[in-house]
């Protein structure tokens, strides 16, 4: 196996420190004791989590971002696995133009996204539901679990649900038996990263969000708009911490080299 010489692992370095410097930073300056933002050179504090905490509006809207996700990323995962199973395993004209389809607004820009539905649900009068909230979270985040349930099913060796065939077994015992374990790492891959966009969506939910309804992004982008504190970076190092926790969850029960690449 061919190694990466010095000059390759410099400029590999190069570019993770370039990367991770922002997030080092911004979870630092969480930490200060000052009322600007500054680096905790005088000391740690966590006066600015517990100030997070204490704000009934943060909390309520990371209750609203904690129920969507959940919500929108069991949607799109309900309708990934039977779109999956009828992309991979039938034949029927139009198969490529419902993949497609399905796998569109990773190309659309979410802010044209968040314009469309807004207009739409002006038309339609519907404007500001938590429903339709979900339903617009749903449509956006259901390639991810799409595109991790089609690489499960692409890759699955259907010898097993061949034999369970031939030995008697009908197609619903198949399927619960044997496809749907064999499913289950894609499925729950494509929930977690489901759940993880949903839960980071700002450019579309600014326009379909209401007073009601705001989510954590947009609460952040609103106090953004308006003053900036280290309670900023409070926030923004709980939404680091939780996405990362999250990675690692999905590491260590599927491997993120097998769910997100196809390896293993």
């Amino acid at each position: 196996m061919q190694r990466n010489g010095p000059i390759a692992l410099a400029f590999h370095s190069l570019v993770v420190v370039f990367m991770l410097a922002p997030m080092v930073v911004v979870c630092l300056v969480a930490f200060t004791p000052e009322n600007t933002l500054t680096m905790p050179w005088n000391g740690l504090s966590l006066r600015w989590f517990e100030a997070v905490f204490h704000h009934a509006d943060f909390m309520s809207s990371f209750d609203n971002s904690v129920r969507l996700a959940l919500l929108s990323a069991t949607i799109s995962t309900v309708f990934a696995v039977p779109a999956a199973l009828a992309i991979t395993r039938y034949e029927f004209r139009g198969r490529e133009a419902l993949n497609a389809l399905f796998l569109s607004p990773l190309i659309i820009p979410h802010l044209v996204l968040g314009v469309a539905f807004l207009r739409l649900f002006s038309l339609m009068g519907m404007g500001g539901s938590f429903a339709w909230l979900v339903a617009t979270h749903a449509i956006v985040v259901t390639p991810y679990t799409l595109r991790l349930i089609l690489a499960s099913l692409t890759s699955m060796d259907r010898n097993a649900e061949n034999a369970a065939r031939t030995l008697g077994a009908a197609e619903w015992t198949v399927f619960r038996r044997i496809t749907m374990p064999l499913m289950l790492p894609g499925i729950s891959g494509g929930w977690l990263l489901a759940f993880i966009n949903s839960f980071d969506e700002l450019t579309m939910s600014i326009f379909v969000t209401s007073p009601s309804t705001v989510t954590l992004p947009v609460r952040m982008y609103m106090y953004a708009s308006e003053s900036i504190d280290p309670m900023m970076a409070a926030v923004s190092t709980l939404m680091i911490a939780l996405a990362t926790v999250t990675m690692i969850i999905l590491d260590r029960l599927f491997g993120l080299d097998r769910l997100l690449v196809g390896k293993g």
